[in-house]
């Protein structure tokens, strides 16, 4: 029988311990490559999902996600008698926080251009898509609502329609969809109080010029909602989302847009380069730090383990030489427990991760190809830290037998 497989057999216990306790560190390391995963992903999930060629925003600004980005929402108009632009819509994201049955609700609101996108691109788990330019909304699983709930937001009551899944902020937080004219509400949102406090210092302001007090007629209008004073613009949208023609040359229409000195305009690629260098680059590059740290740190704890074992085999090492054993023998066998002790553990980190992971409160994203990264650096520490043990057994003498 395998002197590697024996000796586990004799110590059977110590060694499962030994392997659950090494899993568990692989498994930290596996859900921290996947939270890495996760926040990149949800980083540009919305970028790919709404699938736009182009982004226009707030001229030197980075995008919605990036920093705070104000457009008028009538440059849809303007774009779209751009040659080569098939579709303009406008579009509006914020985050807001409410209470809602007595417990905290964050939600990243997304105000969608209906009718022309009413969420189709969205995954939906249960129930429809918006179907009316007012109170409905669709609303990611992970805020826990259901179809059916009444949620008040600002000064209207909205119900959820639909259910998505995986659709999360780079924070975190599920999103929220309404129309867009229902999120700038709700964003735009005032008090009573602050309304008539506001009308009030609008016709205070007009009676101190000269129009205020030759045209006295000037003065009721002021005490009339905005939406109907043309003076004042309609609220500002977050960007403009731009598809093309099929076969239209994105980069004349990019160089016709570059030429307006009120937006900026980024591709789909250029979106997604920004947030990843500029957002979330310190959380990535941390990540990634610990990772690499997690990985030493397996790597020298699996070392001290192997070498604790080797020290406990000493006595039977020096009984292998007494009889005649080859070097070569001692060597298999340090070495078989460590492969064996790493494809235990990382088995064990696979399964219990498999069941752990989709309970963490962020997205946990587990590739493949970081699966088979993983398998490697595991084979290779095992093999690193078998060296600690198999030195120490090759320093046995064949008389500390007797001694």
């Amino acid at each position: 029988m395998n002197l590697a497989v024996r000796d586990i057999r004799h110590n059977l216990s110590r060694f499962s311990l030994t392997a659950v306790g090494i899993g568990m560190l692989l498994m930290i390391v596996m859900g921290m490559g996947g939270i890495y995963r996760g926040l990149i992903e949800e980083a540009t999930l919305l970028v790919d999902k709404i699938g736009a060629d182009l982004w226009v925003v707030q001229y030197g600004t980075r995008g919605p996600f990036a920093e705070i980005s104000r457009i008028p929402r009538n440059l849809e108009d303007r774009l779209r008698a751009v040659p080569g632009v098939r579709q303009a819509r406008a579009f509006a994201t914020y985050a807001v926080q409410r209470e809602f049955r007595d417990k905290p609700l964050r939600m990243q609101v997304q105000g969608l251009s209906w009718p022309d996108d009413k969420g189709e691109w969205l995954p939906l788990i249960a129930g429809r898509r918006l179907g009316a330019a007012h109170y409905e909304m669709i609303a990611d699983k992970i805020l826990g609502l259901q179809l059916g709930d009444r949620l008040t937001l600002g000064k209207n009551h909205f119900t959820v329609v639909g259910i998505t899944s995986g659709m999360s902020s780079m924070a975190g937080d599920g999103l929220a969809f309404f129309t867009l004219l229902d999120a700038l509400e709700i964003q735009y949102d005032y008090s009573g109080e602050a309304v008539r406090l506001e009308r009030k210092a609008r016709r205070s302001r007009l009676a101190r010029i000269d129009i205020g007090n030759t045209l006295p007629t000037f003065l009721e209008r002021t005490e009339l909602p905005s939406a109907s004073l043309p003076a004042i613009a309609r609220p500002p949208v977050s960007a403009v989302l731009v598809q093309l023609e099929p076969g239209a040359d994105r980069d004349a229409v990019l160089a016709t847009l570059s030429g307006w000195t009120d937006v900026s305009v980024f591709t789909r690629d250029g979106q997604k380069e920004l947030l990843l260098k500029g957002v979330v680059d310190r959380a990535r590059r941390q990540l990634g730090l610990f990772r690499a740290l997690l990985i030493i740190i397996s790597a020298v704890i699996m070392a001290l383990i192997l070498y604790t074992l080797t020290l406990e085999k000493l006595h039977d090492i020096a009984m292998l030489k007494l009889i005649g054993a080859r070097n070569s023998v001692i060597l298999s066998l340090i070495l078989q427990q460590a492969l064996l002790l790493g494809l235990l553990g990382y088995l064990f980190a696979f399964y219990l991760g498999q069941w752990v992971f989709p309970r963490f409160p962020r997205r946990v994203v587990i590739m493949q190809d970081d699966l088979l990264f993983l398998a490697l650096i595991v084979a290779a520490i095992s093999v690193l830290s078998s060296a600690l043990g198999i030195w120490k057994a090759m320093r046995v003498e064949p008389n500390e037998v007797v001694s």
